[in-house]
């Protein structure tokens, strides 16, 4: 037998968090974000969200790459760096660890945000200890993290 079901794409995802303040599809707009990730499906995804919202993400795909995209920067080029934590080469967390001893205008101040599948207390307090603002888990809960990057861009504002 066949089923037919009478969907149609969501064009606008964020549409309901818009309605309650929480994104909307220019919240980022020229702003850019370095996105370290090793998983193909999860850079994309990451990124199709991001450039929903307007910004433009730039790609790592592991820590030392991470590392050396932010040293090659200006001060104020990107946003935020969200960081994975299990990456080849260098993890997430010794990338951090690198990109705050940098000797960059911003390697103490800009934010990094970890996302990681690991989400018990110890694994937030390392990324916390390695020098990370924040820890978001994976899945990546999409509106927290516009929430998030949104609330850096006010502060930088």
């Amino acid at each position: 037998f066949t089923v037919t079901l009478p969907f149609e794409i969501d064009k606008h995802p964020f549409a309901q968090a818009a309605a309650n303040g929480a994104a909307d599809e220019t919240a980022l707009h020229g702003l850019k974000v370095l996105l370290a990730e090793d998983n193909e499906l999860n850079m994309e995804i990451a990124e199709f969200f991001l450039e929903d919202m307007g910004a433009e993400t730039m790609q790592a795909w592991n820590g030392q790459e991470a590392v050396e995209k932010f040293r090659g920067s200006e001060a104020g080029y990107y946003l935020a760096i969200l960081m994975d934590i299990q990456m080849p080469i260098m993890d997430g967390l010794e990338a951090t660890r690198r990109i705050r001893s940098l000797a960059h205008d911003d390697a103490e101040r800009i934010p990094i945000i970890a996302m990681s599948a690991d989400a018990f207390e110890d694994d937030v307090e390392k990324s916390l200890e390695a020098g990370m603002n924040a820890h978001i888990s994976k899945p990546v809960d999409i509106p927290a993290l516009f929430t998030t990057l949104r609330q850096i861009k006010d502060k930088r504002a």
